[in-house]
């Protein structure tokens, strides 16, 4: 008997490629689609593209013979993940809405939702899974670029041996390709580049309506001068350059005080690499106990290709984690992915 699974479907090339090639492999496919919060709520900030992928999916489903149910999700989405990103941001945290959207609603709140019956769950993620020390683990999909490990890097490792990524093992145009053979009718549709629940919404955007602006002061770090002001610290980063309305720069975010909303700045580039070539986690999402004491680990911070050499000590309280080169960008809230020869042993938040 064919095994079923459960596709997550987004309307995009990615997912609907997917589904092609799950049903050449012989599974039972139902389609999935998440009806997130912010699509109703806000869509006077921007288009929202949900009915555009509905389209797609129903026009998909029909032509690979596969059901498809919209799953509204949006009470879900706001407790779960939007939530957490106001929050993070009022205390000067760098929030990652997509890991949690992946970790709570996509392989979270989605599960518990899910009939039984189902035996796997799949997306149209650039990602693959692999084995460490005995257990199913993430492990990077082919194409560098692509790879979206660092943003399902919180799902729980008990749930990777039930999660399928069927296009981890191609690059983007390779999909493209099969998007042609399979004739689907997005297969020239551009790939989405907005945050998770933001679709094309600009995330300085979303802070406004939610948070509105708190004028502050922008003061040079060296010497205290007060150089210009803000419209709230949240809409800073540290190492950020563009934006701050500075002459006689560049200038660079170096550190922000929440409690008085001041966001400090300098010319000496140098200052902020210097300070962070050492981070703190805590508690996080790994593999096993003694994930650390491995040799040749990696790290990512952010998503995209870059990942640097580590040392990883054990504290009394978490890790402190030591960088082979330094990172002008690291901020706490944000997280930090662990790697061995392409393969995910865990990731953990920025603490410090």
């Amino acid at each position: 008997m064919a095994k079923k699974v459960a596709l997550l479907a987004s309307g995009g090339v990615d997912s609907s490629v997917a589904m092609g090639l799950l049903k050449e492999q012989g599974y039972t496919v139902e389609a999935f689609y998440l009806k997130i919060w912010l699509e109703d709520e806000l869509s006077f900030l921007g288009e929202c593209p949900w009915q555009e992928d509905v389209n797609y999916l129903e026009e998909i489903c029909k032509k690979f013979a596969v059901p498809l149910h919209v799953v509204p999700m949006q009470k879900e989405y706001f407790d779960r993940v939007v939530g957490y990103t106001i929050d993070s941001v009022k205390k000067g945290l760098t929030p990652n809405p997509d890991v949690m959207c992946n970790n709570h609603i996509k392989f979270g709140f989605f599960l518990e939702l899910l009939p039984d019956g189902f035996d796997y769950v799949a997306s149209g993620h650039y990602a693959q899974t692999g084995e460490f020390v005995g257990k199913t683990c993430l492990k990077q999909a082919v194409d560098p670029i692509k790879d979206q490990t660092y943003f399902l890097s919180q799902v729980p490792f008990d749930l990777l041996p039930k999660i399928l990524f069927p296009i981890g093992h191609l690059s983007k145009p390779q999909v493209r390709k099969e998007a042609e053979r399979f004739d689907l009718p997005n297969q020239h549709r551009k790939d989405s580049q907005g945050i998770c629940f933001l679709g094309k919404l600009k995330f300085n955007e979303f802070l406004k309506y939610y948070l509105g602006e708190k004028l502050g002061d922008i003061v040079e770090f060296e010497s205290g001068n007060l150089l210009g002001k803000h419209a709230g610290f949240y809409y800073h980063t540290r190492g950020q350059r563009k934006g701050l309305g500075l002459s006689g720069g560049p200038w660079y975010v170096v550190s922000k005080d929440t409690e008085n909303n001041i966001v400090f700045v300098s010319k000496n580039y140098d200052l902020l690499s210097q300070q962070r070539m050492d981070f703190r986690i805590d508690s996080g999402n790994f593999i096993s106990d003694s994930w650390f004491e491995s040799a040749g680990i990696k790290v990512k911070l952010r998503h995209g290709p870059t990942m640097y050499g580590c040392q990883i000590t054990q504290l009394e309280a978490g890790y402190n984690v030591h960088l082979d080169q330094s990172d002008q960008g690291i901020s706490p809230g944000q997280f930090a992915v662990f790697y061995l020869d392409g393969k995910v042993l865990g990731s953990a938040m920025i603490s410090e």
